[in-house]
């Protein structure tokens, strides 16, 4: 079993960064594929980037491709979310996924294990 707690979310204003962090406990998460989603009120769960286990590779969707960068220290079991050039439309609810799979997926029922979910608030 795998638990993951998601940390750095806040209140930024449009064109700020922040870096969200993903930490698993429970087992080392260094075989898994592990994902980034968000969810906005109204609105369904959404990709947003997945790494696999090697941090090798790496997906995003096209609404972030360019601003955001998903990475991985597997001795830390940690796997991190760069936003950068934030803009009001990324306000969501952001959660951490792994899979049992070592490979990334950007479909949100691949994922067994998921966090809690985090509030990012992106004002204008």
């Amino acid at each position: 079993q795998v638990q993951l707690s998601e940390s750095g979310g806040g209140l930024v204003q449009a064109g700020d960064s922040l870096r969200l962090s993903c930490a698993a406990s429970g087992r080392t998460f260094s075989s898994n594929g592990v994902g980034w989603f968000r969810q906005a009120p109204g609105k369904e769960r959404e990709f947003v980037a997945a790494i696999g286990s090697t941090g090798t590779n790496t997906r995003y969707a096209d609404s972030v491709k360019g601003r955001f960068t998903i990475s991985r220290d597997n001795a830390k079991n940690t796997v991190y979310l760069q936003m950068n050039s934030l803009k009001p439309e990324d306000t969501a609810v952001y959660f951490c996924a792994a899979r049992i799979a070592p490979w990334y997926s950007d479909y949100h029922g691949d994922y067994e294990y998921w966090g809690q979910g985090i509030q990012v608030t992106v004002s204008s």
